[in-house]
């Protein structure tokens, strides 16, 4: 067996910290509406950061499937965007710290690659994890964003509401690293964000927001999201501009809107965890949809 700890290359001093969280965020697979992207861009904007660690990418990408930008300035080739997978230590303005664990999901190796995060993890006295991700669902862009959650033992889902369904959805390496840490009794948090389906493929603030939000309640950092929100209030004024000029996608918005205000507070829940919670024919519906537009489009990030 390979030794997990040969894909990834600490980078200086190992900083000594107590217990910090977690967050694994990786982009290109279960991300509607790039929120996971958008919330990790944000992550960076509002806390001081480092690279801890770098993931050796040529071990783990698939440069054809999901080719890299370069730019070509007429004569010559001028730059390249290579695809980095790290670990970074981000400080809030209070100086409270977490480790981030970003970049795109490895398109192989995806045991070893789990087995690396956790030996990580463990390196630097993680003491819960906190996945983030985002789905296609049947809800509104009129409405708030909301989250479901699953974790590795109950008493984490405290205050979030869940899918109780039972379904087979493709497999991604943040699930497979949330359920190996379950069998390894580690503390593991995965929180879902809701994402209009008809807006999945177009970047979607509202719900990078209910995201940080949601990280900053669980880790007590101070993560302010006013641009997030500011970015939001533009994305709604445009989209609102675009169902005004469909009758069909106005009757679609009004019918998801009676639809969720129909589940009334009891049904949704509040804050952080309030969302219009789809059937599991739905949600395996949606995700049907998601996946086709990926496959169409296979240098979606």
């Amino acid at each position: 067996m390979l030794d997990p700890g040969s894909l990834y290359t600490l980078q200086g001093t190992p900083p000594a910290l107590v217990e910090p969280h977690l967050v694994v965020a990786l982009s290109g697979f279960v991300d509607a509406g790039s929120a996971v992207r958008l919330a990790v861009g944000h992550l960076r904007d509002v806390c001081e950061h480092e690279v801890v660690a770098t993931f050796d990418v040529d071990q783990l990408h698939d440069y054809r499937a999901r080719r890299p930008t370069m730019t070509f300035a007429g004569d010559r080739w001028a730059d390249y965007e290579a695809p980095a997978l790290q670990l970074e230590l981000l400080r809030d303005a209070e100086g409270s710290a977490l480790l981030l664990l970003s970049g795109p999901e490895p398109d192989v190796q995806w045991e070893r690659f789990t087995r690396a995060a956790w030996q990580l993890a463990d390196r630097f006295g993680v003491r819960q994890t906190v996945v983030l991700s985002a789905a296609p669902t049947a809800v509104p862009h009129t409405r708030p964003s909301g989250v479901t959650a699953s974790a590795s033992r109950p008493e984490l889902l405290e205050g979030y509401r869940t899918w109780d369904v039972e379904a087979r959805v493709p497999g991604h390496a943040a699930g497979l690293l949330h359920l190996r840490g379950a069998q390894e009794g580690r503390d593991v948090l995965s929180v879902l964000a809701h994402v209009p389906h008809y807006l999945a493929a177009n970047d979607y603030p509202d719900a990078a927001a209910v995201l940080v939000r949601t990280l900053s309640g669980e880790t007590g950092l101070a993560l302010p999201v006013d641009t997030l929100l500011e970015a939001a209030s533009a994305t709604r004024v445009e989209v609102d501009a675009q169902v005004a000029d469909s009758a069909e996608a106005a009757a679609v918005v009004s019918a998801l809107e009676e639809q969720y205000d129909a589940q009334g507070d009891e049904g949704r829940g509040t804050g952080a965890a309030s969302a219009f919670l789809p059937t599991a024919d739905e949600l395996g519906a949606e995700f049907e949809r998601f996946l086709a537009h990926r496959e169409e489009d296979p240098g979606a990030e």
